[in-house]
């Protein structure tokens, strides 16, 4: 069974960082673009950050940009997000997917994705 689990999360003042991770478990997705999405409460999936199946693209909501990075490791088949000077507005579940198409263009609607993980929360206290 396809699983992803994302970690890392927690309670974090303005301006702290926090590393999440998402480990992949049941197949290796080191041919697909991963992404990182964010649900806050009363509102919207919205894309965070993606990184293509080589590592050699990545893509940025500019709410992130400068802030966020994205980066992954094939032979753990684990993808992080690190995140720094975070801020009130960041708080939300995480969630990181797998682009259902193997070795696709980084795509940031989150209709392409698949293998959803459970999430993890995030929560920056002012």
């Amino acid at each position: 069974q396809v699983q992803l689990v994302e970690s890392g999360g927690g309670l974090v003042q303005a301006g702290g960082s926090l590393r999440l991770s998402c480990a992949a478990s049941g197949r290796t997705f080191n041919k697909n673009t991963m992404g990182w999405f964010r649900q806050a409460p009363g509102k919207d999936r919205e894309f965070v950050a993606a990184i293509s199946w080589s590592a050699a693209y990545t893509n940025y909501a500019d709410s992130v940009k400068g802030r966020f990075t994205i980066s992954r490791d094939n032979a753990k088949n684990t993808v992080y997000l690190q995140m720094n000077s975070l801020k009130p507005e960041d708080t939300a579940v995480y969630y990181c997917a797998a682009d259902h198409q193997m070795y696709a263009s980084i795509r940031i609607m989150g209709v392409f994705y698949e293998s959803w993980g459970q999430g993890t929360q995030v929560t920056v206290s002012s």
